[in-house]
């Protein structure tokens, strides 16, 4: 077995044997081998691949006096390689925590990628976007900005290749956009939450 972090004992219908890291490139891609005790009673010895890019943390940005948010534009390749026209995908804020709180990070990630400088982040909840195939959760914040929160023009780190685009628009625009011109997962959830919330949000 590679070396590998503690491996999880809690589900006692569940035995891992064998952990062996496929790919450490960019992130790691680790192929589990484990006995799996089914509803029938009998263990079975299965594989599955998981991919670990570390945890995240994304955030809607809205103004309660415009009532716009800020989202981001950029390419993914992923979603170019999987029938997306042109892999430019509008985005809620997001990154990974890099050892930082989720909070600090999500921050840090704004004030890079939009350019606005926060204060309170709400925490709203954790989950697993893709537990089939990726271990990431992330972590889903709501905060309020305004222009005087604006300290630069964002756009992400260039030196990273990072290429990002700030769009602004209503929370209404956006969710008639659902679906068209807005298709990632986790904006589309936060933009539902917020028309969820609308009295809430002011």
């Amino acid at each position: 077995m590679n070396a590998t972090p503690d491996l999880p004992t809690t589900n006692p219908r569940v035995r891992i044997t064998d952990l062996e890291v496929l790919s450490d490139n960019w992130y790691t891609l680790r192929k589990a081998t484990f006995d799996f005790q089914g509803s029938d009673g009998e263990w079975r010895s299965q594989q599955r691949e998981a991919y670990d890019r570390g945890n995240g943390a994304t955030a809607l940005l809205f103004d309660p006096v415009r009532r716009t948010i800020v989202l981001t534009k950029q390419f993914r390749m992923p979603a170019y390689l999987n029938d997306h026209a042109d892999g430019m995908l509008l985005e809620t804020p997001a990154g990974l925590l890099d050892g930082e709180d989720a909070a600090t990070a999500m921050r840090r990630e704004l004030e890079e990628e939009t350019g606005h400088q926060v204060g309170e982040l709400t925490e709203l909840f954790d989950v697993y976007m893709s537990p089939g195939s990726v271990t990431e959760r992330l972590v889903f914040f709501y905060g309020t900005y305004s222009p005087a929160t604006r300290v630069s023009d964002g756009g992400g780190h260039h030196a990273e290749g990072e290429d990002i685009d700030v769009v602004e628009i209503t929370l209404d625009e956006a969710a008639a956009m659902i679906g068209t011109d807005i298709r990632d997962g986790k904006t589309i959830m936060l933009i539902q939450w917020a028309l969820l919330h609308l009295d809430r949000l002011g």
